[in-house]
C-alpha cells in the first residue's frame, strides 16, 4: 500500500509540475479499453497470477457529482492508470491495491474538476493559438492517422470539437495550477539557509569512501589445496591491480579475477559508509590516496584489493554543496503543501456527492 500512496502523491505533484495535459495524451490504452470492456487480462510475468488482478469496466456510469457535474468511470479508469501506469501493460491492477488506487484516482478527478470550475469562475481566458499548439502536439502521439480517429471515436464522440473542449478544460486547470500552486511554492535561498541552520543534523554525515573491489572469495570451509590456490589467485589479482592506472583498468581487472558481486560493475561499490566496511578495509583506506591501490587484505579466508576513489570524512555537508537538492526536495514539499491548501479552499464551499 506504501508504494499506492507514493504514486498518488507523484501524481499529485505531475499534475502541477508537468501540466495537466498528460492524462490526454496517454491515448492507446484507453483506446484500446473502449474497444471492448471485458479486455483479455495479461497477467505480470514472473509476477501475479490473473486470479489476483482485476480488469477495469469502462463505462461512462456517474462515479461522482461535483457542484452538480457528473464524471464518468471513464475519467476515474483513465485516472486510475495514470496513478498505475503498470496496470496498462495488462489492462488491470492487482486486486489488493484496487481499493487505494480507486480512491486516490477519485480524489484526482474531483480535485481536476474544483479546478476547471474555479477558472470558469474567474473567468480565465485560454487563446485559440494556445489550444491549436497542444492540439497539434496532442496529434503527434498518434501512430497514424487511423489511430486518432478511433480515439476521437471512442473518448470525444467522433468529435474534433469535443477534443479541443478538452484540451481547453486541461489549459485552464493548467493555469489555474500556475497561478494558485506553482506561483505560490517559491522556495527561496533564504528559505533554504534557514531550513538548513534549523535542521543541522540532517546534514550531517559520517566518514564514507567511494571504492572498488576485486575479492578472491574461496568456499567457507575449503581445505588447504583450495586455500592456497585462493591465495595464489589474490597475488596475481593484487599484481594486476597495482599496474593499472585508472578506474576502468582496475575495473577490467575486477571483471575478469573478482567473485564479488560488484564485479559486474567495473568492482565499483560506489560510496559505502566507514561503519558498513571491515576494519580491516578501513584501516587501509584511510592510508591510500585518491587514485591509489592497497596490499593484500586478509578477511578470514577471503582476499580483497581496494581501488580509492574518494574519501569523504566525517562532518556536516556544507550549504553550497546541498542546495541543489535541498531546493528542489523543499520545492517538492512547498508544492504538495500549497496544493493541498487549495484542494481544501475549494472543498469547502463545493457539494461533492459520490455514487
Amino acid at each position: 500500500m506504501k508504494q499506492v500512496k507514493t504514486r498518488i502523491q507523484n501524481r499529485k505533484l505531475q499534475i502541477i509540475v508537468a501540466g495537466v495535459l498528460l492524462p490526454l495524451l496517454a491515448i492507446t490504452t484507453h483506446a484500446q479499453m473502449a474497444v471492448s470492456h471485458t479486455p483479455t487480462i495479461q497477467p505480470p510475468a514472473g509476477n501475479l497470477p490473473a486470479a489476483q488482478m482485476q480488469t477495469p469496466v469502462v463505462n461512462d456510469m456517474p462515479v461522482v457529482r461535483v457542484n452538480g457535474t457528473a464524471l464518468t468511470n471513464r475519467d476515474l479508469v483513465r485516472e486510475m492508470f495514470a496513478i498505475f501506469p503498470y496496470g496498462k501493460q495488462h489492462n488491470g491492477f492487482p486486486k489488493s491495491m484496487v481499493p487505494e488506487i480507486r480512491k486516490g484516482a477519485l480524489e484526482m478527478i474531483i480535485f481536476e474538476e474544483l479546478l476547471y470550475q474555479e477558472g470558469l469562475r474567474r473567468k480565465v481566458a485560454i487563446p485559440p493559438a494556445s489550444i491549436d499548439r497542444a492540439y497539434a502536439q496532442f496529434r503527434k502521439q498518434f501512430s497514424s492517422p487511423a489511430q486518432f480517429q478511433e480515439y476521437l471515436k471512442f473518448e470525444c464522440k467522433g468529435s474534433q470539437q469535443v477534443l479541443r473542449q478538452k484540451i481547453r478544460r486541461s489549459l485552464l486547470i493548467e493555469s489555474v495550477l500556475k497561478s494558485e500552486v506553482q506561483d505560490k511554492a517559491v522556495v527561496t535561498t533564504a528559505d533554504m539557509r534557514a531550513y538548513y541552520q534549523k535542521n543541522s543534523l540532517q546534514f550531517e554525515h559520517g566518514e564514507s569512501f567511494s571504492i572498488q573491489t576485486i575479492s578472491i572469495m574461496p568456499p567457507q570451509n575449503a581445505g588447504a589445496d583450495v586455500q592456497a590456490e585462493a591465495r595464489k589467485r589474490a597475488e596475481e589479482a593484487l599484481k594486476q591491480a597495482k599496474a593499472t592506472k585508472t578506474y576502468r583498468e582496475f575495473g577490467l581487472v575486477a571483471e575478469k579475477m573478482s567473485d564479488d558481486d560488484w564485479h559486474v560493475n567495473l568492482g565499483d561499490r560506489k560510496v559505502v559508509e566507514a561503519a558498513k566496511l571491515p576494519p580491516p578495509v578501513v584501516e587501509a583506506a584511510r592510508k591510500l590516496k585518491v587514485g591509489e591501490v592497497s596490499d593484500l587484505i586478509q578477511l578470514g579466508p577471503f582476499y580483497t584489493v581496494i581501488r580509492l576513489n574518494a574519501h569523504t570524512p566525517a562532518g556536516k555537508a556544507k550549504f553550497e554543496d546541498v542546495k541543489t537538492k535541498l531546493r528542489s526536495d523543499l520545492q517538492k514539499a512547498k508544492v504538495e503543501q500549497t496544493r493541498n491548501e487549495l484542494n481544501r479552499r475549494l472543498r469547502k464551499t463545493a457539494k461533492v456527492e459520490v455514487l
